[in-house]
C-alpha cells in the first residue's frame, strides 16, 4: 500500500523506486493492477446517482511527447502526443461522475457524454462546459430528455510583449451561451472542475508541468487517472464538504481506506 499512497500523494515511478527499494516494473504493474480495480468500482458504483449541477472541462496532457514535437512520419500516429481526460464533476458533492482519456475530438466527447448519462440518474439537472463544439451535439443527442445546457466560453487575452511562454493565461471577458433546456445563469459555472483539474495536476505526477515524470503508455495513464479518481471519491475528505464525495452522494457511510477501496 506505500506505493501506491506515494503515487497518490504525487511521488514519481522513480521517486516512489527509490524510497520503496522496489523495482519500477514492480511498482507500474501494481498501479494498473489497482487502475484496473478503481475502474471496475467506480463502474459498479456511480450509476443512476442524483445530480443538480454538473460541470465539464477537459485536462491537457501527452504520452511520450507533446504534440508539437512530433516529426513528419509521427503526424498521424495517434499513440503518442496529446492526450486530454474529460471530467464531469457534481458541483455540491464533489463527486466525480464520469472522465474519458482520448485525444481532444468528436469521438471522446461522445464516449464521454455516453458515461455521463449512464452515471446519472433520470432526473434532471444542469450542465455548464466550456465553449468545445463538440459537447453541442454529443449532449443534444444523449442527454437531452434530463439536462439544462449552457457553455461558459472564456475569451483570454494575447500575452503581452516580453511575458514569459509559461505565465497564465488572463480572461479578458466570458460569454454565457444557453445551448439547450432553460439554464439558470446564477448556475452557470466550471469554477468546481478546473479547481479539480488543479487538484489531478498537485496530485499526479505525469500531470505535472515542466517535468521528466509524464507518461510513455495510454494504458499507464489510464490507470493512474482511475486510482487517482476513485481515492478522490471514495476516501479523501474534502475540506469544503466535510465528508468524502461519495459519502456527501450517498453512496457509501464512511471514509474508505486504499485497502477497501482496492479489496
Amino acid at each position: 500500500m506505500l506505493v501506491l499512497r506515494l503515487l497518490i500523494e504525487g511521488n514519481s515511478i522513480r521517486s516512489t523506486e527509490r524510497i520503496t527499494n522496489l523495482d519500477r516494473n514492480t511498482i507500474m504493474r501494481l498501479l494498473t493492477l489497482a487502475g484496473e480495480k478503481c475502474e471496475k468500482l467506480m463502474g459498479r458504483l456511480i450509476v443512476n446517482v442524483p445530480v443538480k449541477d454538473v460541470e465539464c472541462d477537459e485536462i491537457w496532457g501527452f504520452v511520450q511527447k507533446k504534440e508539437g514535437h512530433k516529426g513528419p512520419e509521427e503526424a498521424h500516429d495517434e499513440s503518442i502526443g496529446d492526450a486530454y481526460c474529460f471530467v464531469a464533476i457534481e458541483r455540491s458533492t464533489k463527486l466525480v461522475l464520469n472522465f474519458a482519456l482520448g485525444r481532444r475530438s468528436k469521438a471522446t466527447t461522445d464516449v464521454f457524454i455516453e458515461g455521463l448519462r449512464h452515471a446519472t440518474s433520470s432526473q434532471n439537472f444542469q450542465i455548464t462546459t466550456d465553449g468545445f463544439a463538440p459537447y453541442v451535439k454529443a449532449i443534444s443527442d444523449t442527454l437531452a430528455d434530463r439536462v439544462d445546457f449552457a457553455q461558459l466560453i472564456k475569451v483570454y487575452r494575447s500575452p503581452a510583449e516580453g511575458e514569459g511562454r509559461y505565465s497564465p493565461a488572463e480572461v479578458a471577458s466570458t460569454e454565457v451561451v444557453p445551448v439547450l433546456g432553460n439554464p439558470d445563469p446564477a448556475r452557470i459555472c466550471t469554477s468546481i472542475v478546473e479547481r479539480q483539474n488543479l487538484t489531478v495536476r498537485m496530485q499526479m505526477r505525469r500531470l505535472t508541468r515542466l517535468t521528466n515524470g509524464f507518461s510513455k503508455k495510454w494504458e499507464n495513464l489510464w490507470a493512474a487517472y482511475c486510482l487517482h479518481f476513485a481515492f478522490y471519491n471514495f476516501c479523501r475528505i474534502h475540506s469544503s464538504i466535510r465528508v468524502t464525495p461519495a459519502m456527501e452522494s450517498n453512496l457509501t457511510d464512511h471514509v474508505w481506506d486504499l485497502t477497501e477501496l482496492l479489496a
